[in-house]
């Protein structure tokens, strides 16, 4: 199972999350969100790490030539929310991002992230997760109030492909607690 830690501010977190066994480290851009850092950040970030951990741009931006600054970057690949389209193949890998009551799964992205809470600790609606992993073969990613306390029992449940943890392995926003990031990593290896 692929291990994602998501809203990630500074390298030390980064490397951290690395060395514990994260497979994916998740960078917010160009974003409202209180985890939001500069391109320029991401890039620190992403320079600390070692080529074989993936790095992916989250974003919560609307707005094209946004993501084309995000897609020069070459980041391993963006997470977006906004449906946009495609002309082409995008120079990356996109990841679309799924939340309760959406039907329709795009077909001009690599993977799904499930997450209706978007960073706020929210706990992932179990009918609609196993509902789209049932109806794709493309991989699957599980977020949304994921913490050491529960992702055991998410991963039995559901058993996706890989899990996206932020808010559940924080002291504060943004700021990664070590323990807890050890706790979550250790219980999905184990599950």
């Amino acid at each position: 199972m692929r291990i994602k830690i998501c809203g990630i501010t500074t390298p030390r977190d980064a490397v951290i999350a690395e060395s514990l066994g994260a497979d994916a480290i998740g960078v917010v851009v160009c974003s409202k969100s209180q985890r939001n850092v500069t391109l320029k950040r991401a890039r620190e970030i992403f320079s600390a790490l070692k080529p074989t951990t993936e790095k992916i741009l989250v974003t919560d931006s609307e707005s094209y030539p946004e993501l084309e600054l995000m897609m020069a970057q070459k980041p391993d690949a963006v997470q977006i929310t906004h449906p946009f389209e495609f002309s082409e193949r995008p120079p990356v890998r996109i990841i679309r991002t799924l939340k309760p009551g959406m039907e329709e799964l795009p077909a001009d992205c690599d993977a799904f992230v499930i997450d209706g809470s978007m960073g706020r600790g929210v706990f992932f609606d179990r009918n609609f997760a196993s509902g789209i992993i049932n109806r794709t073969e493309k991989p699957v990613f599980l977020a949304g109030g994921l913490s050491p306390d529960n992702i055991g029992e998410a991963v039995r449940m559901i058993n996706p492909y890989g899990v996206d943890v932020s808010s559940g392995v924080e002291k504060s926003p943004g700021i990664k607690d070590r323990e807890k990031m050890s706790e979550f990593i250790r219980i999905c290896r184990e599950a």
